[in-house]
């Protein structure tokens, strides 16, 4: 691969039409930071549907409980005995009141809707890295519409907590992201509620079971979540009694909207809530350092030193480096992004211009496997597809099977070739490709190619080119090969 090559395809997503190959590969990227906007016009025109999250929650509460209920009926009736899970869902569904079936395809409709801006947006954009940062770190961040109501808030997640972070500072991307509606009910801290809070003593007072309150209302799976996978990593360091003592510091945190929280909680600036009743009182110890009582600025402070940590560092640098130069990261080039992490206290855009200047993230060589929506996006881009409707998108993500906000774990979706480069997987993307093929409006397919991956096109695929049958099948090779498949 040449610097110009590199440039476009293992730091961006290809070149586009009417674009043409940066003479000043390094200086182009650079120019990126300058030239990157957060909020475009298509996400500032977006509705934000917070004030719906805790009612979309409700309803699918109903509708799951609902479809049990018909299931369990479908299978002691011998008439209905032939009724599906999907059947009994559409049969709960039908039951609902027109308002509440409303609101659920609303929720729906939203995903799509924020699934398809996305892609469009990175294959419009003419700062091609930035868009790709910006999936790096949605992806570190990651939510998932697994959960129940978290449908009307995965794509606000990224657009409001990811976006206009992604040159600014960790620390105030760690807020902003773990703090959002989205995580709070993904890793279910919207039910999370202090041992020995008002609420819960309360609580236990009325039910007469005080000394059994205690162990109750406490939930880990955020506090763990952030040491393990946002900040410190696996082997940061941290202990089980950290886990619980953070746990408690984010007691409070809520999302607006469920029963009746609203009553007592405290609007966010981010669309949360935080409701102090519901706070564990009392000083905190995590990591070897006493934090005092704060309500909602107890969890702030963990989080602000959590952000600078030297494992933190370490972390990062390390997941930046598996993505933008290998698998197995160079060593050398995750020392140099620690180093530069901890110098400038998490400084998003220094650590981006440490990643482009860097020697090894230039070595000539594919070091990298692209993955199914890494791979779809410069399809688009090269072919010149243009805006593409919500659901196609949509279809095409689920052939290939990476939709966004669909990660089968809070650890979002792999960054290695062995997670996407088996057979079953390439033989979705030839399907793909050929449809794609079918309508892209490009002639001349190698003159394209060889505009697309400057000084980089094999010889083994020019002569693949020149054999095709058709300029159809041209183009369809060329999303399959080697140097659209890897970066």
């Amino acid at each position: 691969m040449t610097p110009a090559s590199i440039a476009l395809s293992r730091f961006g997503y290809g070149l586009s039409p009417g674009e043409t190959a940066p003479q000043d590969p390094r200086g182009w990227l650079l120019g990126q930071l300058k030239r990157y906007d957060p909020a475009p016009a298509v996400i500032a025109k977006r509705v934000r549907a917070q004030g719906n999250i805790g009612e979309t929650l409700e309803l699918l509460r109903t509708l799951r409980r609902d479809t049990r209920e018909m299931a369990e009926m479908a299978a002691k009736e011998p008439m209905m005995a032939d009724m599906s899970r999907q059947n009994a869902r559409d049969a709960a569904l039908a039951n609902l009141p027109p308002e509440l079936r409303e609101k659920y395809d609303e929720a729906r409709s939203m995903l799509v809707q924020d699934v398809a801006l996305r892609v469009n947006l990175a294959v419009s954009s003419a700062t091609p890295l930035m868009e790709r940062l910006v999936h790096f770190w949605a992806n570190h961040f990651s939510v998932s519409v697994g959960k129940l109501g978290t449908q009307m808030a995965v794509g606000d997640h990224e657009f409001t907590a990811i976006r206009p972070h992604v040159l600014g500072r960790f620390s105030d991307m760690l807020e902003a992201a773990v703090l959002h509606p989205a995580m709070l009910l993904y890793l279910d801290q919207f039910q999370s509620a202090g041992p020995n809070s008002p609420a819960q003593q309360r609580r236990g007072r009325r039910s007469g079971q005080a000394d059994q309150v205690v162990r109750r209302g406490l939930n880990e799976n955020l506090a763990r979540e952030i040491l393990e996978l946002h900040t410190l990593g696996v082997h940061g360091g941290y202990s089980q009694a950290d886990v619980t003592e953070f746990a408690r510091a984010l007691t409070g945190w809520t999302v607006p909207g469920i029963g009746r929280v609203d009553r007592f909680g405290e609007d966010q600036p981010n669309g949360a809530m935080f409701v102090a009743v519901a706070h564990e009182p009392g000083t905190r110890r995590v990591l070897s350092r006493s934090y005092p009582a704060g309500a909602a600025d107890q969890a702030r402070a963990i989080l602000n030193d959590l952000a600078t940590h030297p494992a933190t560092a370490r972390h990062i640098a390390t997941k930046l480096a598996r993505h933008f130069a290998g698998d197995t990261p160079p060593p050398t080039l995750v020392a140099q992004l620690e180093a530069d992490f901890l110098r400038s206290g998490g400084d998003l855009a220094s650590l981006t211009r440490t990643l482009i200047t860097a020697p090894e993230t230039w070595e000539p060589a594919p070091v990298k496997f692209r993955t199914p929506f890494e791979w779809l996006v410069a399809s688009l881009r090269l072919t010149g597809a243009g805006t593409l409707p919500p659901r196609r998108i949509v279809a095409a993500l689920t052939q290939l099977g990476q939709v966004p906000w669909r990660a089968p774990s809070p650890a979002g979706y792999d960054d290695i070739a062995a997670s996407w480069a088996g057979p079953d997987a390439l033989l979705r993307r030839v399907e793909l490709a050929e449809q794609m093929a079918r309508d892209a409006p490009i002639d001349d397919v190698t003159a394209h190619a060889e505009a697309a991956f400057p000084g980089a096109l094999s010889d083994a695929t020019r002569t693949q080119l020149a054999r095709a049958e058709s300029g159809r099948q041209a183009l369809a090779l060329l999303l399959v090969s080697p140097e659209m498949l890897r970066r």
